[in-house]
């Protein structure tokens, strides 16, 4: 199982940040785009509700894991923490540098502050965090961890579905897929780990 989650969790961390980065990037056409008349190159409404809710979603998924990276007993809980964290940091990285064009290029992964995390959430997401904070680590906190991780995901999924249906530009409907099948790996992925918490 190890090996499975290292390269799903992989998969993901490369997917996801260029979907939204790329949902992102269609805020400012480019003079080429303007010119030929491509409507990929403006972000509609169903693009932005898209962008802004998976960050939404994500921001939440971010705040748990770190706390599970202090908490988490189990190995496999652990890991997938691990890997969560990096890849919803390089999300948000992603996101930040593509509102603001003047953010100088790097490498570089810069992950966002707890205010910037926390800003993003809502008071049902918030109240989440405190009972994560407030559980004491052991098994019952890797299981409600674990179901946290399964909510939001599935409500990840939802956010891809719905701008599935309705969006309407090629290239973030080719990424919203890419991410939707990570998304179920992932939600297959945190099945397996719930069962084997149970074991």
């Amino acid at each position: 199982m190890d090996r499975r989650l290292a390269l799903t969790a992989l998969a993901s961390a490369f997917a996801i940040p260029s979907f939204i980065g790329a949902a992102f990037a269609q805020n400012e056409p480019s003079s080429a785009s303007k010119s030929t008349g491509n409507t990929g190159a403006r972000m509609g409404e169903a693009e932005a509700k898209h962008a802004a809710d998976t960050l939404a979603a994500g921001s939440l998924a971010l705040a748990a894991s770190r706390i599970a990276l202090k908490k988490a007993k189990d190995d496999d809980v652990k890991q997938f923490a691990q890997f969560e964290v990096a890849e919803q940091e390089t999300i948000a990285d992603v996101l930040k540098a593509m509102r603001d064009p003047s953010t100088p290029a790097s490498g570089q992964v810069k992950a966002p502050s707890e205010p910037e995390v926390t800003g993003q959430i809502d008071s049902r997401g918030k109240a989440t965090l405190d009972k994560l904070e407030q559980a004491k680590a052991g098994p019952a906190f890797d299981a409600e961890y674990i179901k946290g991780q399964i909510e939001g995901h599935q409500s990840l999924l939802k956010i891809q579905e719905d701008y599935l249906a309705t969006g309407k530009d090629r290239e973030n409907l080719g990424a919203a897929k890419l991410a939707r099948g990570m998304i179920k790996e992932h939600l297959a992925l945190l099945s397996d780990i719930k069962k084997d918490l149970k074991e």
